[in-house]
């Protein structure tokens, strides 16, 4: 049979087919492999084992979820205060992994101000994001919320205390997730999420509840692409005189030319994100990432890999070695 992994607790799947869901244990070949199934993947099993991982049409490797159709980054408007950089590291994240990407501001009840959403509509809604505003506490914005998130698989991300289970919770009535108050001293909130699960919300849309996009650091691409996560960046790379331009203190960088074009919030970020890159060059330079795959595809199958090192030679081999051994001691 075929289905979805829809949550992971230990060494346990539980896959859904039909409407029905089976407790599973991963067969001892994908172990060695190394190709762990994550929350969302496709998979054959049979029996309560899981005998083969289907082609993801998307993944992320932190928190570990796949075949999702969009991010969506909630935010708080306030309690915890909004945090542009941070929520500039989600959208790049979800860009690097070309994932669209539908911006939720939650806890409308608490903000009375119109300044914040005025600067969050002029940074984000030109960039081509869908924005919606939310309370889930007053249930203002649901609908339009619910809209965005109809016949999908929506990954939820964003800070802790930002409001995604009470979001959950709100958005389908029969769902009961665990929700926590915001800390008013440390003015942040406490994880509540324990692993990614897949929440049906309707019979065609579902949500990816998470336990937070943490660390997020992009200290794994080279600093030249980071320009690329940033859409009000591209347009001017071109025109740059020099190809590897960082767009920092370069002459003749027609991104610097053109800066006040672009958010200030949005701007440090990207220099926040090169620093982070410049460590992993050097670790390249240095030290070398390159790592042996333990697997790999044949005829549009995953099967294991052996090493050059541990790879044996053949019987055919070996007498052939033997028998040259014994032609050169006979010539002696």
């Amino acid at each position: 049979m075929e289905g979805q992994i829809y949550k992971i607790h230990s060494d346990f799947y539980y896959v859904q087919n039909c409407g029905i869901s089976y407790e599973c244990k991963i067969r001892e070949v994908l172990k060695k492999q190394r190709l762990k199934p994550v929350t969302g993947d496709f998979a054959e099993f049979d029996n309560g084992v899981i005998t083969k991982i289907l082609p993801r049409k998307s993944y992320i490797p932190r928190p570990s979820v796949a075949n999702v159709d969009q991010i969506v980054v909630v935010s708080a408007l306030k309690h915890p205060d909004l945090d542009f950089h941070q929520l500039n590291r989600y959208i790049a994240l979800a860009r690097y992994y070309k994932i669209p990407v539908v911006l939720c501001f939650n806890k409308e009840d608490l903000e009375s101000s119109s300044d914040i959403r005025e600067k969050i509509v002029g940074i984000y809604e030109k960039l081509g994001y869908k924005i919606v505003f939310t309370s889930a506490l007053e249930h203002k914005g649901l609908d339009e919320f619910l809209k965005l998130l109809g016949g999908k698989v929506s990954a939820l991300c964003g800070g802790s205390g930002v409001g995604k289970s009470s979001l959950i919770n709100a958005l389908n009535p029969n769902i009961h997730l665990r929700t926590k108050e915001v800390s008013e001293k440390l003015n942040r909130g406490t994880h509540t999420t324990r692993h990614c699960e897949i929440i049906a919300l309707d019979e065609k849309s579902a949500i990816v509840d998470t336990p937070g996009f943490s660390n997020v650091r992009f200290d794994f691409i080279l600093p030249s692409d980071v320009d690329l996560l940033f859409p009000e960046m591209i347009e001017y790379r071109q025109g740059c005189k020099y190809g590897d331009c960082l767009h920092i203190n370069e002459d003749g960088c027609e991104v610097l030319n053109n800066i006040d074009k672009i958010d200030e919030t949005r701007y440090e970020s990207y220099i926040e994100f090169v620093a982070e890159a410049l460590e992993y060059k050097e670790k390249v330079k240095y030290k070398g990432v390159k790592q042996e795959t333990s697997m790999k595809y044949k005829n549009n199958k995953i099967q294991a890999k052996i090493s050059d090192k541990k790879r044996q030679a053949s019987r055919n081999t070996r007498k052939q070695m033997i028998y040259k051994e014994i032609e050169n001691d006979a010539d002696e």
